[in-house]
């Protein structure tokens, strides 16, 4: 019998061993500098939100976030990048709606799924906002409908990429007012904002982050929200429904993605970290200042949130108003 004991004792150890291991590497998490890929370019909404909430998880956790930019592909690089990465909770994504819901479902040959990653956190959404350059005069939206379906495919219009959110705002702008854009695909909103200014095409569908520095600036005008609501940062800019436009909503959302097989406890504690940094009144200030609303909550809810996006997409490639590539 004392055999027998001393046998289920050494078994029972070695079964506790990998948990409290995991607990313990959880608990001291993160023992050197994370990186934070975002897969756009700096100076983006996406690239702007990694380094306002990273430099205060740097402050809490006493280890450099380091922000990396990998773009192209609609932010799949740098998705791809992190989904193939160690699941240890030093690689992370800054996951949004281009790489995360919308290009796994409308690429056929995207290099992963939706269901490759982990969702953290949400950390906050935002509307898009139409955004117009020198080259087009018109002052309202009914007056952008007007010119687009007296000039059908004539009218340059940028986006981040193809089957990037500002793309799937402009295609959903398309279907509810019957209007038709020329598009013209950028590796990310600052490039294409650029050309906006300069006139080189007309406008944009982008994120009011990507788009601050040049609507201050005086270089571009903000023609509508494409949202539920107005902005609190734009008081004098109608949405879409106050214009007389139905079913043009489209909003982008932020958070972090890890890849699928992440220890739960660290997914745990990356979430942890996030709610201290959007506690921060700098953060909510700064992430304010750019037209975000802030989402938060647990890693349950982040989960949820995007497969719900992802449905949303999936409905419109079933509706005809996205095409897969």
């Amino acid at each position: 019998m004392k055999p027998l004991l001393v046998g289920m004792s050494i078994l029972l150890v070695a079964a506790l061993a990998p948990a409290s291991h995991a607990q313990d590497v959880a608990a001291n998490f993160p023992v050197k500098p994370v990186r934070w890929v975002v897969g756009f370019t700096p100076g983006a909404s996406n690239d702007i939100i990694a380094r306002t909430i990273g430099a205060r998880l740097s402050e809490l956790w006493g280890q450099q976030v380091i922000v990396d930019n990998r773009p192209g592909a609609t932010g799949t690089i740098g998705g791809d990048l992190v989904a193939r990465s160690a699941p240890d909770g030093y690689t992370v994504l800054l996951a949004t709606g281009a790489p995360n819901t919308i290009a796994p479902i409308l690429f056929r040959k995207a290099p992963y799924r939706v269901e490759d990653f982990e969702y953290v956190s949400v950390v906050a959404h935002t509307p898009l906002v139409i955004v117009v350059g020198p080259s087009l005069s018109v002052k309202t939206p009914r007056e952008l409908v007007d010119h687009l379906k007296a000039n059908p495919g004539k009218v340059n219009w940028g986006s981040a990429g193809t089957n990037s959110s500002p793309h799937v705002g402009l295609a959903t702008f398309e279907y509810a007012t019957g209007t038709r854009f020329t598009h013209v695909p950028y590796k990310g909103s600052a490039p294409a904002l650029i050309d906006v200014a300069s006139g080189q095409i007309a406008g944009i569908h982008t994120s009011l982050a990507s788009a601050d520095a040049p609507i201050r600036s005086g270089r571009v005008r903000v023609l509508a929200v494409a949202g539920p609501k107005r902005m609190a940062s734009l008081p004098g800019v109608p949405t879409l429904a106050e214009s007389g436009i139905k079913d043009g909503e489209a909003l982008v959302w932020f958070g972090m993605g890890v890849p699928l097989k992440t220890p739960p406890a660290i997914v745990r504690k990356l979430n942890a970290g996030i709610a201290q940094a959007l506690a921060s009144a700098e953060v909510n200030r700064r992430l304010a200042d750019l037209g975000l609303e802030i989402v938060g909550g647990s890693v349950q809810d982040a989960n949820k949130y995007v497969y719900e996006e992802a449905a949303r997409i999936r409905g419109m490639l079933k509706a005809g108003v996205l095409k897969q590539e």
